[in-house]
């Protein structure tokens, strides 16, 4: 860990990184790609020092509330957060303010802030986003070695919709050789449906493999998956996109599903929704409106 005086926190739609790097160790991330540019280690997390006074600095002067995103790069409940507390401050500072937050994150560790989400979704609108990859605890752990296992954050998220708080579900990256099966896809979703979840994000079942990352992930593929590695260069070469060649089976098992469940799916619908800020009264409205 090691602390840098950070120019601004928010992007230019309203998203912020606390943290930059990641312990997770989950051996598909995007994060690592040498296009963003970071200067350390990837495990050296760099922790933005002056990050609240800079949220509370720019909350203060909006004249228009809005939804506030984190975790696109850095997930906000990596385990020096448990130390730190940086998102949860954050989190009072939103809703001291008046704004909305939503947060992406692979870990359970999002409860700890339940009260905060609760009294800030009362007000105005809180959101969780989570990612599930795998159906399966034991898979979770070679892919995702640091994080909750996936029956933990199943089972996060039907907590956060018995407190009434509204979840979206990342299914991706889908690994091809390795969790695109119809099974794994299927089990997954029955997941989602069961927490109640609003939606569900696909990007279509594969990953993307640039320079940083694919070196980590091949690394990763020869250690735990003999034969693998030779099996992608072969089949993608260095493609950024690499798509499952079930790809087109999965999708239509993916959108069938979320039809029948009347869950969203269609990407465009969940952002539009992540990014529209709402109040008490925005909700009610809406409310009345489909009822």
């Amino acid at each position: 860990m090691h602390y840098v005086m950070a120019k601004g926190i928010l992007s230019s739609h309203n998203g912020m990184n606390l943290y930059r790097g990641c312990t997770h160790g989950c051996i598909y991330c995007d994060s690592r790609s040498t296009c963003y540019q970071m200067r350390h280690a990837f495990e050296d997390i760099e922790v933005k020092k002056n990050a609240l006074e800079l949220l509370e600095d720019t909350l203060r002067r909006r004249r228009k509330p809005c939804m506030i995103g984190t975790g696109a790069m850095t997930d906000p409940y990596i385990p020096l957060e448990k130390q730190l507390q940086f998102t949860r401050k954050a989190l009072l500072l939103i809703e001291q303010y008046g704004f909305g937050v939503t947060l992406h994150t692979k870990s359970a560790g999002v409860l700890r802030d339940l009260d905060l989400l609760r009294r800030i979704h009362h007000k105005t609108k809180a959101v969780v986003q989570m990612t599930l990859t795998t159906a399966e605890d034991a898979l979770c752990k070679i892919i995702e070695p640091n994080v909750s296992p996936t029956s933990e954050r199943a089972e996060a998220l039907r907590i956060l919709r018995d407190n009434g708080i509204p979840t979206v579900v990342w299914l991706c990256p889908i690994l091809p050789f390795i969790n695109d099966t119809r099974e794994n896809i299927l089990a997954i979703l029955e997941m989602c449906a069961r927490a109640g979840v609003k939606g569900v994000i696909c990007f279509g079942m594969g990953l993307t493999l640039r320079e940083g990352n694919r070196e980590y992930f091949y690394s990763k593929l020869e250690q735990h998956f003999p034969g693998l590695k030779e099996r992608y260069c072969r089949q993608f070469g260095n493609s950024y996109e690499v798509n499952s060649p079930r790809q087109e089976e999965l999708m239509q098992v993916f959108h069938e599903f979320c039809r029948k469940n009347h869950l969203l799916h269609h990407n465009e619908e969940i952002f539009a929704y992540l990014n529209r800020f709402e109040n008490q009264r925005d909700k009610e409205q809406l409310c009345f409106y489909d009822s």
